[in-house]
């Protein structure tokens, strides 16, 4: 695959990308529809604030051309569905940019889940506190923190790949949610910036996902606890803590009464294939299946769940706390959030900057 057009609003931007395209047949707008209807490409890369995501996928479909959409999917359930259904009616492919779905290491954690390694799930833990991010930061997009522009803050930015993550390699979403979110706690910034969310599966399994922008030094630790034993996920390595038998059913017989035999547990290293390819294995993944040469890796329609999750957080955070069933009542939630961004305030920064964002992920 080739690099054949880039579009950008911003002249300042295209003028500053343009260096690093010498030499290539590349052409550039200002206008992604005319970019689509002058027919420069098969496939398209949606990288753009979030509420546009659903806009322009929809428009790619429309006309046949692949795409690959950004996370998330969309700010808001409603408009994340009515993209699905355009996928649905549309001959062109389309998938998102879940490029941690890539991980080697996340790829083992479903595979031992999904092959009932855990036995019956019991409990999901994820800390994720270390995307921490300064004031300058937030100040760097009139976008960036804003209701109007964003749609909320560390849960919409830096989470969503977690919050696939945590239902992809589980299997399921919760059944409930309820979200403790703190705005501007860290930041002068109207959305959230600090989240402590807790999980009800349909079993009784319970859950806890916990993050922030605020913390340093911040925690990597993800924990998925079953009846059969635990996976633990920290610092880019998996341990696999296997009971001899199941936990309830080591508990009804009546040979193991208190203080009598203890149920044995054995910790693996587990061993995965090193893979983890990221950015370039998810268009990889794009330019072969265009090819016929493979399946796509991620269905495009997979992005719903996140921002089903993300949605119920939110809005139970918004509701002090309470109880959310998922899915989230969409008109609920879409009222919600207009009412929120009526008042939000775009910031006057200048949007030209083109951060370098290495090393940050």
């Amino acid at each position: 695959a080739a690099v054949t057009a880039v579009c950008d609003t911003n002249s300042k931007k295209i003028e500053a990308i343009k260096g690093d395209l010498q030499g290539k047949d590349v052409k550039f707008y200002d206008d992604y529809v005319k970019m689509l209807d002058d027919g420069v490409c098969d496939a398209v890369m949606v990288e753009t604030p979030h509420y546009l995501h659903p806009e322009i996928v929809k428009a790619c479909l429309a006309r046949g051309i692949h795409v690959i959409c950004e996370k998330p999917a969309g700010v808001y359930a409603d408009q994340v569905r009515e993209m699905d259904e355009a996928a649905k009616k549309s001959n062109a492919l389309f998938t998102m940019m879940f490029n941690q779905r890539t991980n080697c290491v996340y790829r083992k954690m479903k595979e031992i889940v999904a092959q009932g390694g855990l036995g019956e799930l019991q409990r999901v833990t994820w800390i994720i506190t270390d995307w921490y991010r300064t004031q300058t930061y937030y100040n760097s997009g009139s976008w960036r923190a804003t209701w109007a522009g964003e749609g909320g803050g560390v849960l919409i930015n830096q989470c969503p790949h977690q919050l696939d993550l945590v239902q992809w390699i589980v299997g399921k979403l919760p059944k409930t949610v309820r979200g403790f979110c703190k705005y501007g706690r860290w930041h002068d910034i109207e959305v959230e910036d600090d989240v402590t969310a807790y999980f009800e599966y349909d079993n009784g399994a319970t859950g806890m996902f916990i993050t922030t922008t605020g913390e340093a030094p911040g925690t990597n630790r993800f924990e998925i606890s079953g009846t059969k034993g635990k996976l633990l996920c920290e610092n880019g390595s998996l341990k696999w803590f296997k009971t001899a038998a199941d936990s309830r059913e080591f508990s009804v017989d009546p040979k193991n009464t208190f203080g009598g035999a203890q149920l044995e547990c054995e910790t693996v290293e587990v061993e995965t294939d090193g893979k983890n390819p990221q950015h370039a294995g998810i268009i990889q993944n794009m330019v072969n299946a265009i090819l016929g040469k493979e399946p796509l890796f991620v269905n495009g329609t997979e992005g719903i769940n996140g921002v089903e999750l993300m949605n119920a957080i939110e809005y139970s955070g918004w509701n002090g706390g309470e109880e959310v069933t998922l899915p989230v009542d969409g008109k609920k939630y879409l009222d919600a959030l207009n009412e929120r961004r009526k008042t939000s305030k775009i910031k006057t920064t200048e949007d030209s900057a083109a951060l370098n964002t290495a090393g940050t992920y």
